[in-house]
């Protein structure tokens, strides 16, 4: 299992999204991103932004240090988000499109 650690530091979720959902797209699918991050929202918001794109929540943890860390999987077949917005999904994506129900 290859493994990419990105230290989130401590940014507020918003940055966090934007420096995941930037490394995200240059790493390989099935990828596990171990994401430090000292943000008290971090447990929301990831699993969050995983369901929205598609990657896998895996779960969060302690590192040796006693950081917070949050681990997720990278999906071959995950949604493009905005890039400056990356909790959007990128509208003009053509995997992002949802067929419109009508009652």
């Amino acid at each position: 299992m290859s493994v990419e650690v990105v230290d989130g530091g401590d940014r507020g979720c918003g940055e966090l999204l934007l420096v995941l959902a930037a490394r995200s797209r240059t790493l390989a699918s099935a990828t596990t991103v171990r994401l430090l991050a000292t943000d008290p929202a971090a447990p929301i918001d990831l699993p969050a932004w995983c369901h929205l794109t598609g990657h896998t929540y895996l779960g969060q943890g302690l590192d040796a240090e006693g950081r917070p860390y949050y681990d997720v999987r990278l999906s071959d077949v995950a949604r493009s988000t905005e890039h400056a917005q990356p909790w959007r999904l990128d509208p003009e994506s053509p995997g992002n499109h949802h067929r419109e129900e009508h009652p």
